[in-house]
């Protein structure tokens, strides 16, 4: 929103195809070997040290199931008012427990409940976007001044974020594709066109009304219109679609950690503790933050597992092995030392060319005044370093 009209919309563009790439590269991972995404991570971290990925992955996926059901509840109040009705705490925990229910069912009739709502959703959100740019002016719009404190690669970085944040996610689902090619086309050209489409209609909806909750700004025009009922629809159903994602690969990556724990307790233990994180803490999280937090620790990470995929094991793997103490993958007592250095040269990179998140998380004057973006020299850099320092052997 800072950058105005025309430059925010080439954020959302480059952005989202930076990002989207890596995202669906690794999900062929899972697509080709019908592994979750942790366990992709053993092939270069080794089985203890992809612990640590699934220990922030965990944190990550609980932060956006409370940061969903705080932006589901606040909506939802907002439309649920005009009808005399007032309980945010409601609408969190109403939308915490379906959402749960919805992550239990399991991957066999996801398919079927996800082809309803998503259908459902996609016609309300083009009405949406019909009465958005019905009542915003477009050539008003792009008389909005650009605020220069904010530099484009930053907004790059929020971007790029949000693909990235699923990349820890992604083989969860594509391990039950078809095929790898219907995997990554699906997940790159769909994630494309949905996320770049709400991120557009978020920006508008910002520029027109000033507002810091573009959510609730959309969601009062189309009560306005009189379409409350269909506004609360499209609420509560986004919720429930997306954020159920978040509480199932919680429990898949704590299971990576502790298999004895089992999925459907993992999954009920991952609900119940993000709807209680939104109701403690319904102002605690930044989103603009919380974006760079999780590119600052999976943007490197994953150049590292791509890397090592793609260029050192050559798409070749034993998916066997992966399970297995003491085996090819096991490296120095479960942990492969380079991957683990590559990763942190690549967060301190990321940290050193982000100075929105050393300065307002951290309190820390960067040492590059210059926003060149953290993203790309993060990945790029872990993965490089991990290629030249990593024995080059085959992944069979």
């Amino acid at each position: 929103v800072p950058l105005g009209l025309g430059l925010g919309l080439w954020v959302i563009l480059l952005g989202h195809l930076i990002g989207n790439t890596p995202l669906a590269l690794g999900g062929l991972i899972g697509s080709r070997w019908g592994i979750p995404t942790m366990v992709s991570v053993r092939l270069s971290f080794g089985m203890r040290g992809s612990y640590f990925a699934a220990v922030l992955n965990v944190i990550q996926l609980i932060g956006w199931t409370a940061l969903m059901l705080i932006v589901c509840g606040s909506a939802a109040e907002a439309i649920s008012k005009a009808y005399g009705f007032s309980n945010p705490t409601f609408w969190i925990v109403f939308s915490g427990v379906i959402t749960t229910l919805w992550a239990l069912v399991g991957h066999r009739f996801w398919k079927w409940l996800q082809r309803i709502a998503v259908f459902a959703l996609l016609v309300l959100c083009g009405v949406m976007t019909f009465m958005v740019f019905q009542e915003f002016d477009w050539a008003t719009l792009s008389q909005v001044p650009k605020q220069k404190a904010f530099p484009f690669m930053i907004g790059m970085d929020l971007v790029i974020a949000m693909p990235i944040s699923w990349l820890p996610l992604v083989s969860d689902y594509s391990r039950f594709a078809t095929s790898s090619k219907t995997s990554f086309w699906g997940t790159w050209i769909g994630y494309f066109i949905l996320s770049s489409w709400m991120f557009l209609l978020g920006l508008v909806a910002s520029l027109a009304t000033k507002s810091p909750d573009p959510t609730a700004a959309v969601m009062d025009l189309m009560v306005k219109f009189g379409w409350s009922i269909s506004a609360l629809i499209i609420v509560l159903f986004s919720t429930f679609t997306t954020t159920f994602l978040d509480i199932y690969s919680a429990a898949i990556s704590a299971l990576n950690i502790s298999p004895r724990l089992g999925e459907r307790k993992g999954v009920m233990i991952g609900g119940i503790l993000g709807t209680i994180t939104a109701l403690l803490f319904p102002t605690l999280l930044n989103y603009e933050h919380f974006l760079l937090f999780i590119g600052a620790m999976f943007c490197p990470l994953f150049g590292v597992v791509l890397t090592d995929y793609f260029l050192v094991k050559k798409r070749l793997l034993d998916s066997e092995e992966l399970y297995r103490q003491e085996g090819r993958y096991w490296f120095w007592k479960g942990i492969n030392p380079v991957a683990i250095l590559a990763w942190v040269i690549g967060v301190v990179v990321y940290l050193g060319f982000s100075p929105l998140l050393l300065e307002k998380v951290l309190g820390i004057k960067t040492a590059f005044p210059w926003a060149l973006g953290s993203s790309l020299p993060s990945m790029v850099l872990a993965g490089l370093i991990y290629w030249l320092f990593q024995p080059k052997t085959s992944g069979k």
